[in-house]
């Protein structure tokens, strides 16, 4: 199980590494005025939607921009925060995976519902969304593994730490 674990916290700490990236470089795009970015990040953004035809990131829906909203403000803070968590051994860190996890399925879920619903999306549009969900399944599973560090309970210290009564 220790080796199951030690791979699943391999991945998400490379996704949660990229993620934040990710979400500034393009995402961000959706929620304010191109004339905010360098056009070599507006060029990528555009070159994008041409490539695999993004629908949702050229019309800017409003449910999907609530999601990006959503994704900045609080997924990448809480990546940030999942990345201490592996790199530490954090008794919080099942928490915070699980709560990324739920909130990113969540999203995953309305966005894949759109793609699929709408029939506008592409398998390749579809191939890029659906690591996402898989990404999030894998944090949601990471939350309910058992927590691998070794930490002592809140409010109790080590046998050795506690002073000697004389």
């Amino acid at each position: 199980m220790g080796a199951l674990i030690k791979l699943i916290d391999a991945i998400l700490f490379i996704f949660f590494m990229v993620f934040p990236v990710l979400a500034l470089v393009i995402d961000s795009q959706i929620c304010f005025p191109d004339k905010y970015f360098p056009d070599n990040l507006v060029d990528l953004k555009l070159w994008y939607t041409r490539e695999y035809g993004d629908y949702l990131v050229d019309e800017k829906p409003n449910f999907f921009v609530g999601i990006v909203w959503l994704e900045l403000l609080f997924l990448c803070p809480l990546s940030i925060f999942n990345l201490f968590g592996i790199m530490g051994g954090k008794s919080w860190f099942n928490t915070t995976c699980l709560v990324y996890g739920v909130s990113a399925f969540t999203s995953m879920v309305a966005i894949l519902a759109e793609l699929i619903g709408s029939r506008k999306a592409s398998e390749e549009l579809l191939m890029m969304y659906y690591p996402f969900m898989g990404f999030a399944v894998l944090a949601i599973l990471r939350g309910l593994l058992p927590h691998s560090g070794k930490t002592t309970a809140m409010g109790k210290r080590p046998a050795l730490n506690r002073k000697k009564k004389a």
